[in-house]
């Protein structure tokens, strides 16, 4: 089965590729500056080039205070991009795996979200999240819509990677209390998608449609950022001492954040049979092999 990655150098992407060889699926990326997801000719191009089987979405306009300043470009990324996938997909007759997020809701409930309930944006990050979803159900039956939350690797930029630094050169850090969701592994996310990409090639209608993965068990940002500490000082010596909680309204941003984004996975697990693995634990991982890197 051959697979064609779109938004291959960002933290996804780079877990897809790294893990195609152990999942025995072969795996091309593509990604900027000479793969343009806006632009339907580069679609085209790249997927005649590699005549992939399967079609999996891992680029997007992540950026999420900007955006409320960069709506055209966001849109087209994040909307107007999936339905460029998704019309390129049903032409060529092959399903597609595209990426979204647990920003897609309002954050007003206090248990965690299912698949079932409706999206409510809040920002204009979220808005076009919710309809590049739409745009991709709206064009092709053949997808699966993979939300997910609080995406953390040992590449690029994240909460994880920024937390360490920070770590090791302040004394006090204040971390937002308030704000309440599932940190997600990259490489775990990864690893999910490669374990269903065979089976979505031969899939019958009941497996399509919207899933959730993300780490298992809720926390805060500065949950979050405790443990992060608390893995970090198995491997090195950190400055800080000390990380005080904040309320969202004492860390104002541009783009309001939905206080309570924890994501249901038990649809996955039924349907598939994945669970994904505590968060803790997938932390660990993941800093572990940031030191062993270093």
């Amino acid at each position: 089965m051959k697979i064609l990655v779109t938004g291959s150098q960002g933290q996804l992407g780079r877990e897809l590729m790294l893990q195609a060889d152990k999942a025995g699926v072969r795996v091309e990326g593509v990604d900027l500056p000479d793969f343009d997801l806006t632009r339907p000719d580069h679609i085209k191009n790249a997927a005649q080039r590699y005549r992939p089987d399967l079609l999996v979405n891992a680029a997007a306009y992540t950026a999420v205070d900007r955006a409320e300043s960069e709506e055209t470009l966001c849109m087209a990324v994040n909307r107007d991009g999936p339905r460029h996938l998704a019309q390129y997909c049903r032409e060529a007759g092959i399903p597609l795996v595209h990426v979204s997020t647990d920003f897609v809701f309002d954050g007003r409930k206090k248990t965690p979200y299912t698949e079932s309930d409706p999206p409510a944006p809040l920002g204009v990050y979220a808005r076009s999240k919710a309809e590049g979803e739409k745009a991709v159900q709206d064009t092709l039956d053949r997808h699966l819509i993979l939300r997910t939350a609080w995406l953390y690797s040992v590449h690029g930029q994240n909460f994880v990677k920024t937390m360490l630094r920070l770590g090791a050169e302040r004394s006090e850090i204040s971390v937002v209390a308030d704000q309440y969701g599932c940190p997600t592994s990259a490489a775990d996310l990864a690893a999910a998608i490669l374990a269903i990409a065979g089976r979505l090639a031969a899939a019958e209608n009941e497996m399509w449609g919207i899933y959730h993965y993300c780490g298992d068990g809720v926390t805060t940002w500065y949950g979050f950022a405790c443990e992060i500490f608390e893995q970090a000082r198995r491997h090195t010596q950190l400055k800080v001492t000390r990380v005080m909680p904040i309320a969202t309204e004492d860390y104002p941003t541009d783009a309001a954040r939905p206080a309570y984004s924890a994501l249901d996975c038990g649809k996955i697990a039924a349907r598939f049979g994945i669970r994904p693995p505590a968060w803790q634990e997938s932390l660990a991982a993941t800093i572990a092999r940031l030191y062993s890197a270093a």
